[in-house]
């Protein structure tokens, strides 16, 4: 945490016994991708007596008007889909709740009203639909109602964690969740690989951090001093900036529009032989049923199945034993005999190469 910008921060609202969630913002400006940061500065606040509000709450305009004006902008939105129009239209019937509203229903929730809680959602649908109209085309995987349910999901959690006793709306501490809710999902969807929850916090912690250090630094800071901001080993670090790397597909075009190369014609293949390779392979095959057709048929098939010279599959001496009836000792004799008659071949030199 920046402990200078949050001592400017609670200086300034001192005074006056307030700061304002958009002050929150100027200060840690990427404070909504890290609901335990958030809530860490909420506490530091409250312990200074200082109360978050909205900005909202200074404007002499009540907060039924400015959610109307919000819900009908998502109505008259370009293009959406019949479903979203009728759900706009349902939760539209809901009253808003008033900051007594709020109070009332958050005590009979910390009871265990289940009926409460459910009222609390609902009054607070339509600020999810305004918060999830703002990341619609991040992905074509999610529509703007997936991203409404993962919002909802976010609402959900913020309603059975809030304490009315802090002082501030439930709107504003309700933003962050929902927010975490949809960026979340938006971050599961648009990556191949899913990167677990504990991770995605600990990326955006990086990500905020590595920004900081590109203010300071006027350059792309290094993995050291992005593990001393962070206070982690740098291990961790070079762990973090690998599993958030995006996958690119190997399909992807290389080079101009007009040409057909991809990215999977520059790669090399490491577990496939080269062409150099398999004709020397081949030629070493050659070369060695050249000397094998000197030994019996039945030396030729067991050294064959010992190593594989058919087929590429190696046998045990007890398998080998098993497909002629002797015992794997006696397959031993053979081999050892079988490999002294190669060793001595007039055409033995000729394997010298490989």
């Amino acid at each position: 945490m920046d402990l200078q910008a949050l001592q400017e921060l609670i200086e300034r609202g001192r005074g006056r016994g307030f700061v304002t969630d958009t002050e929150v913002l100027q200060y840690f400006p990427h404070v909504e991708e890290d609901i335990s940061f958030l809530e860490e500065i909420y506490d530091k606040l409250e312990e200074s007596n200082i109360k978050v509000i909205e900005t909202n709450q200074l404007i002499e305009l009540p907060k039924e008007e400015i959610s109307e004006k919000e819900l009908e902008e998502a109505t008259l939105s370009e293009n959406l889909p019949d479903a979203v129009q009728m759900y706009l239209k349902e939760i539209g019937r809901t009253p808003l709740l008033n900051t007594e509203g709020e109070r009332e229903l958050a005590k009979r929730i910390e009871k265990g009203d289940q009926e409460a809680r459910r009222k609390f959602i609902q009054a607070n649908l339509r600020l999810v639909v305004s918060i999830a109209k703002r990341y619609v085309n991040r992905t074509p995987n999610l529509s703007i109602l997936d991203l409404i349910q993962e919002g909802n999901i976010g609402l959900s959690r913020a309603v059975d964690k809030f304490d009315y006793r802090r002082g501030f709306k439930f709107s504003t501490y309700a933003t962050w969740w929902i927010r975490q809710a949809i960026t979340r999902a938006l971050a599961d969807q648009s990556r191949t690989i899913r990167i677990p929850v504990h991770m995605v916090e600990t990326i955006s912690k990086y990500t905020q951090a590595k920004r900081r250090l590109l203010q300071e630094l006027g350059r792309e800071p290094l993995a050291e001093e992005i593990a001393i901001e962070m206070n982690m080993p740098v291990e961790k670090i070079h762990h973090i900036q690998k599993i958030s790397q995006d996958v690119v597909s190997l399909e992807s075009p290389v080079g101009d529009e007009d040409e057909d190369s991809t990215l999977s014609e520059f790669i090399p293949d490491e577990r496939n032989l080269t062409p150099s390779q398999i004709a020397s392979q081949t030629l070493l095959r050659d070369k060695i049923q050249e000397i094998l057709v000197d030994l019996t048929p039945r030396e030729q098939r067991i050294l064959s199945m010992r190593f594989g010279l058919e087929d590429g599959v190696t046998h045990t001496l007890e398998e080998v034993g098993k497909e002629f009836g002797v015992t794997r000792e006696r397959i031993r004799q053979i081999e050892a005999k079988a490999l002294a008659r190669i060793k001595g071949h007039e055409k033995s030199f000729t394997l010298e190469g490989y």
